[in-house]
């Protein structure tokens, strides 16, 4: 068998707003707090960040159909992010998922087939699917466009 007809295709998850309720945290603490411009700075913002609905279970099923890998863009106003999303990587996906997470500022430096994210970027070579959009509002319809029985 050909070795590029047996691999899967590589497949790129954001954490923030795709994984993760990044923005009701965010609304939550500046509702709290007013003044804090960027909540995302606290100690512990990115560790106890609530999992979206069905991601955890969408993470699971794509892994068995993908090589699939976590992609997400660090916070400049806490360096502490490196290392809370990596625990919460572990917290709720397994140390396995450690092994698949990379933090990187700009996406389109990585070779993929697909990226799952809540932004567009312009220069990834893949495919992008809009988490978040009319297209793609919840994992239900990202499992369903790739085919996996949900």
């Amino acid at each position: 068998m050909d070795k590029k007809a047996s691999m899967k295709l590589r497949v790129y998850c954001d954490m923030d707003d795709v994984l993760c309720d990044f923005m009701g945290a965010h609304h939550a603490a500046r509702k709290k707090n007013p003044a804090q411009m960027y909540p995302q700075a606290e100690m512990d913002f990115f560790r106890k960040l609530k999992p979206l609905d069905n991601a955890i279970h969408a993470m699971s099923e794509l892994s068995d159909n993908y090589d699939v890998w976590i992609l997400t863009r660090p916070s400049v106003h806490n360096p502490l992010c490196y290392t809370e999303k990596r625990l919460w990587v572990q917290d709720h996906l397994g140390i396995e998922f450690c092994h698949k997470l990379i933090i990187c500022p700009d996406k389109s430096l990585l070779k993929g087939d697909i990226l799952i994210d809540d932004q567009k970027w312009e220069d990834f070579e893949g495919e992008q699917l809009l988490f978040g959009s009319s297209e793609f509002p919840d994992w239900y319809t990202v499992l369903n466009y790739l085919q996996i029985n949900y």
